[in-house]
């Protein structure tokens, strides 16, 4: 079974991407598994918000509340990782977090428990990206550590110059990360996705 943690600040596009990626996932495994791809969401709150949405793709979802996987409920996130694994047994396992989660922790957390190796992938807004940096540079700091794969979206609406300023504060923040430039409304390119699935 294998893990990515899809991270990012609210609103920069990670269930659009989700969806997305799920599917390329979907469409290009070549094992019988009867389950290709679970999601488990990591929610704030008692109701999750965006599962519906999820599960009418035709996609298996399953809810983490509690908050932060990354700390608060570390053993949740580990005991529901470990139960999908062994009740469901699917090819893929995608986590999306909160948007304040730290995902280098929680792929820790799930190495440490579990022996399970993820991916990390994060989302950036592009077009929100020069007012958030500064107040929140730390917050983007940790959710960059360890990042394999950092997606820049909303680049139709930013500009070229706002984009290269994203990227440029990424490899700064991150420097081993692999920096890739998308659309999350339009079709994104299936080598976008083969880099994030590390395939």
């Amino acid at each position: 079974m294998k893990v990515l943690i899809l991270g990012g600040f609210l609103g920069s596009g990670k269930t659009t991407a989700l969806m997305g990626l799920a599917r390329y996932m979907v469409d290009v495994s070549d094992s019988e598994r009867e389950n290709k791809v679970v999601i488990l969401e990591n929610e704030v709150g008692e109701v999750g918000i965006d599962d519906a949405y999820l599960r009418s793709g035709g996609l298996t979802v399953n809810n983490l509340f509690s908050g932060c996987a990354c700390c608060t409920v570390s053993g949740e996130l580990v005991t529901a990782v470990s139960r999908i694994r062994s009740k469901l047994d699917p090819e893929w396992v995608i986590v999306e977090t909160t948007g304040v989660a730290y995902p280098m922790n929680m792929k820790e957390n799930l190495k440490n428990a579990l022996g399970i190796d993820s991916l990390i992938c994060i989302m950036a807004d592009a077009s929100r990206w020069s007012r958030l940096f500064a107040p929140m540079r730390e917050l983007l700091r940790g959710q960059l550590v360890g990042a394999d794969t950092v997606l820049v979206n909303k680049v139709d609406i930013a500009g070229e110059e706002k984009v290269a300023k994203v990227e440029s504060d990424i490899l700064e923040l991150e420097p081993d990360s692999v920096v890739l430039r998308i659309s999350a409304v339009g079709e994104v390119p299936g080598q976008v996705w083969k880099k994030v699935a590390g395939v």
